[in-house]
């Protein structure tokens, strides 16, 4: 578990799965996805999330404000496969669309890059979405990854005449983020 100012960065918790289901059928929230997800898609989700915290230390995590006990979204590290770029580790988050815009990205986002560099050792953490999605590519630049626009690429899982095939590829060393300093937006 990850305490920051305002969030609970935690393992899932069986209380997580409606409203993490609810989220993924979101359309706004899922609207640079391929698709939102049903909820035993969502429940499954879930499952490899904790599957992957057993095998590599680290996972997307339950978010949850601390004030209120709220489930406000997930948001971690987790290992990259099958993508150009891979293997990598990404920084990534998703919050329920009641969330957005409070700046709760960004923090969970700096707490994993902390704990991705600090604890795990990582030395390069990347963030990738897809090329219409500015609001992720805002958060991304708030959190001091940097766009490397020779890495983007064309999602593999993706239909060739789909509108998110188009890929931005953000990058992060661990020297760069250790000599950086970080706001507090």
């Amino acid at each position: 578990m990850i305490e920051t100012e305002r969030l609970i960065i935690r393992p899932w918790r069986e209380a997580d799965k409606a409203p993490f289901a609810v989220m993924n059928g979101d359309p706004a929230v899922m609207e640079f996805m391929p698709s939102r997800l049903t909820p035993k898609q969502s429940d499954a989700m879930i499952e490899r999330f904790g599957a992957m915290l057993e095998m590599k230390g680290m996972t997307f995590y339950a978010l949850e404000e601390r004030a209120s006990g709220q489930f406000l979204g997930a948001a971690g590290l987790f290992p990259v496969t099958q993508l150009p770029f891979a293997p990598a580790v990404e920084v990534g988050w998703r919050l329920r669309r009641q969330s957005w815009g409070q700046g709760y990205a960004s923090e969970a986002a700096r707490a994993a890059l902390a704990e991705g560099f600090g604890p795990l050792g990582l030395d390069e953490i990347v963030a990738y979405t897809a090329a219409p999605n500015v609001r992720s590519q805002r958060v991304m630049e708030r959190i001091g990854v940097r766009r490397d626009a020779d890495g983007d690429f064309d999602h593999p899982a993706l239909p060739e005449d789909s509108p998110l095939r188009t890929h931005v590829l953000y990058r992060l060393g661990r020297s760069r983020w250790a000599a950086e300093p970080r706001d507090s937006a």
